[in-house]
């Protein structure tokens, strides 16, 4: 063998993939070749030479001369989401926004519309003209129960953790608003109001021959199923919508007739668009199998010159003109949240909840029904009922206390084939409620939301491809914001007596299930400092001690982890996701006390659980001793004697805890409070400047930040949970978007500035790369993607 050729290493695994003998690269040292030592050499930089030698050439015989164009008018900025579609060129001041749905022919028989309930139904007989709550006498804020039915204890949490909201802003409660509201809703008759006199009349489509209608004219067929029509929605929650869909080729048609749609309404015939080039908003989060889909319909099969592509939080900041942010975009069905430094998304930060807008949508419609809603024909399948639910809820919801008031509504309900009708509607406290939900889910059913849906799984040999590879494969699929927020799930592993002790990721818990059917939560219990109990490793546990949710007794009160417990009762909200915040100043104030007790015994055993950079921080619901589970044999266990513990790396997840329990983290990670899910989000971009740096800057886009206080609801929660787990925490900001700036929009204005940089020249894709790289090429050209 030639000297300076090293032997390939002898492989000792026994799981070679060939018998034949592979040497190892060349040594460096003896090359005397510059072959691609410089990036003057890679094929990006080649294509840019060769590229600007054949410009310089057509300038010089004239052939070519470029007209005065304005900045971006060559660039087409896709912004797709689960409601709407915004498109446009990166040059227009607003996009075109068309709701991304699609209605296509079908062979017969048609499938009906249907609606995925994401909400809790109370009981049948208690659906209509029957209040979750009571209040007791003598208490104006007080709330008692109206039944058994499980609905009803849900909203009657949730109404404590208002009534105490409006106790300490000293606002006065209405007695019996419930029953006032259900009195006048029962007997109200609508009002018909003649076509002529409409100015917002509908101009139904009853017949067509058309394959496919797009957008609103989707929205405008009278009766789909007798017309021989199914309309789909292609995207769902920053993925392809695999529930209503056969088969994904089917989804990818559908997105390129709506791109197709979209664009000519723009004025871009298909013949014009190899000129021009796109930027793709892509979620934080994103799916690689998702983003490979789009890239290959926008170059391959619509024919696009090149393309770039940007994540949804780094384009808000770029719209939003702010290098720094922890970012909330909050749209129709998921919440996604990332921490932006510097023009980069940080990885570890992102966050996704299956929660959004239309939970609000359909939580408002489930409370005007206990309280007499007079529409009584609302079905959320038809696409008119569920427009008027969403016109209610901008107009009705809000997060500002102080606009709870029994007032008087009216609403117009337009019907194909019948006149518009006009009703009114009185409602209380149910304005508040319905967005309240968003920090208290214990009302979203979330494994009903997911019911159906084939996620797409990346293939083994191409996840290096999109994510960076960590010392251990097993957290590569998930950030460190999410495995914070399912910490307290994983079960901890004693090692026996004989072997080296290990460093554990929490303290030991006593483990209780949950009995509402959410989630397999479990309840951490903070043990003495001097002391530790050990629980039985998951791999030998016996069937009895982890009892599933199903045989849990229904009688028995179990705080669920998604929910959030009464203020009164509770301190500061979970960041694990056992608890919820209730209120705002006050739950700061007074449990101040005990937080900083809880600190101190922390601190003296924070270098035998965790280093102070990894170490969880907890924050535990306290619940009357008279409510509290009881613990499982193995948590009642006599302490172990105290071992001495060694210096360790920080400690790491335990993969048997997947095996065992079978925990889905991004899906458990994705049924937190939103407050909550910030405040873990921030955590997990490092220590506490960190925290304090994200939590001065919180960036609030998407249509549900329209709510009415969102802002201030934000700023109140998130001030609860910080102050007394954050040293020098000072006021907590939500960044409103620039001023005229349509926060739905913010995002597609971000990628539109982008599109219109010089810079953008050095992140395009081209069809030839694309059909050479792949992904690759996606990850070498956009660098700003994590």
């Amino acid at each position: 063998m030639p000297r300076g050729v090293p032997n390939a290493k002898r492989d000792e695994s026994a799981l070679r993939y060939t018998s034949f003998h592979v040497p190892l690269a060349l040594n460096p040292k003896h090359v005397g070749s510059t072959y691609l030592k410089s990036d003057t050499q890679t094929l990006w930089s080649r294509n840019a030479v060769r590229a600007h030698r054949s410009r310089v050439v057509l300038d010089e015989t004239g052939t070519a001369t470029p007209t005065e164009t304005r900045r971006g008018s060559k660039v087409i900025v896709i912004h797709p989401g689960s409601r709407f579609l915004r498109i446009g060129r990166a040059s227009d001041v607003t996009p075109l926004t068309i709701p991304n749905v699609v209605a296509r022919k079908h062979a017969p028989p048609v499938p009906r519309p249907t609606y995925v309930q994401g909400i809790s139904r109370p009981r049948e007989e208690r659906r209509r003209a029957t209040p979750s709550t009571t209040a007791p006498s003598g208490d104006e804020y007080g709330v008692n129960v109206a039944s058994d039915d499980p609905f009803d204890t849900k909203v009657a949490a949730i109404t404590v953790s208002l009534r105490d909201r409006m106790r300490f802003y000293k606002l006065r409660v209405t007695p019996n608003a419930a029953g006032i509201a259900t009195a006048f809703n029962e007997q109200f008759k609508p009002e018909i109001i003649p076509e002529s006199n409409d100015p917002y009349h509908v101009d139904w489509i009853t017949s067509t021959e058309q394959p496919y209608l797009v957008g609103e004219d989707a929205l405008r067929i009278a009766d789909p199923e007798s017309m021989g029509y199914v309309v789909r929605w292609p995207i769902y929650g920053g993925n392809f919508n695999t529930r209503d869909y056969p088969s994904m080729q089917v989804v990818y048609n559908d997105i390129e007739t709506i791109f197709r749609e979209a664009l000519k309404q723009k004025g871009i015939e298909p013949s014009t668009y190899k000129d021009y080039s796109v930027v793709l908003v892509i979620p934080d989060y994103y799916d690689r199998l998702y983003v490979e889909a789009l890239v290959r319909i926008l170059l391959v099969d619509m024919g696009f010159k090149q393309f770039c592509a940007q994540q949804e939080s780094l384009a808000a900041t770029y719209g939003a003109g702010i290098s720094n942010a922890c970012v909330v975009d909050m749209g129709a069905v998921k919440t996604s949240i990332a921490c932006v430094d510097d023009g980069l998304v940080i990885a570890d930060t992102r966050m996704v909840l299956s929660m959004g807008g239309n939970d609000i949508t359909e939580f408002l419609s489930v409370l005007l029904e206990k309280i007499g809603f007079p529409y009584r024909e609302l079905d959320l399948a038809r696409s008119y009922d569920w427009n008027v639910m969403e016109d209610l809820k901008a107009r009705l919801c809000t997060l500002a206390e102080g606009d709870v008031a029994l007032n008087l509504y009216d609403f117009s309900v337009r019907r194909p084939g019948k006149p518009t009708e006009k009703y009114g509607l009185r409602a209380y406290d149910e304005i508040i409620l319905a967005p309240m939900c968003l920090f208290e889910p214990r009302v979203i059913e979330f494994d009903r939301k997911r019911a159906g849906m084939r996620f797409l799984t990346r293939a083994p040999d191409m996840a290096e491809e999109m994510v960076e590879q960590s010392s251990d494969k097993f957290t590569e699929r998930y950030t460190q914001a999410m495995l914070i927020s399912t910490q307290h799930l994983f079960p901890v592993l004693v090692p026996a007596i004989s072997m080296e002790p290990v460093p554990l990721l929490t303290p030991p818990v006593a483990q209780t299930p949950a009995t509402e059917g959410q989630s397999l939560a479990v309840t951490p219990q903070v043990p003495s400092a001097s002391a530790t109990t050990p629980v039985t490793p998951a791999a030998e546990e016996p069937a009895s001690a982890v009892p599933s949710a199903k045989d849990a007794p229904k009688d028995e009160d179990v705080e669920m982890a998604d929910a959030a417990a009464p203020a009164a009762e509770s301190g500061a909200p979970s960041a694990s996701g056992e608890g919820e915040t209730a209120s705002s100043e006050n739950k700061a104030a007074e449990p101040a006390a005990s937080a900083e007790k809880k600190e101190k015994e922390k601190a003296k055993g924070k270098d035998k659980d965790a280093t102070p950079a990894d170490a969880p921080v907890e924050i535990i619901d306290v619940d009357d001793a008279d409510n509290k589970p009881e613990a499982t044999p193995a948590a009642s266990a006599p302490p172990a004697p105290a071992q001495p513990i060694q210096p360790a790396p920080p400690p790491q997840m335990i993969p048997i805890g997947f095996r065992a329990f079978n925990i889905d983290v991004s899906f458990e990670a994705s049924k937190l409070p939103l407050d909550v899910a910030i405040f873990n989000s921030a955590r997990a971009a490092g220590g506490d400047e960190k925290i304090r740096k994200y939590l001065q800057a919180v960036l609030v886009v998407g249509g549900t930040a329209l709510v009415p206080g969102m802002a201030h609801a934000l700023e109140s929660r998130l001030q609860a949970i910080a102050t007394p787990l954050v040293p020098n925490m000072e006021k907590v900001q939500i960044i409103p978007p620039p001023k005229d700036v349509d926060p739905r929009v913010l995002a597609w204005k971000g990628a539109a500035v982008l599109g219109k940089m010089d810079g953008v020249a050095d992140l395009w894709v081209t069809p030839a790369d694309w059909e050479m790289f792949g992904m690759r090429a996606l990850k070498e050209r956009c660098f700003f993607l994590t």
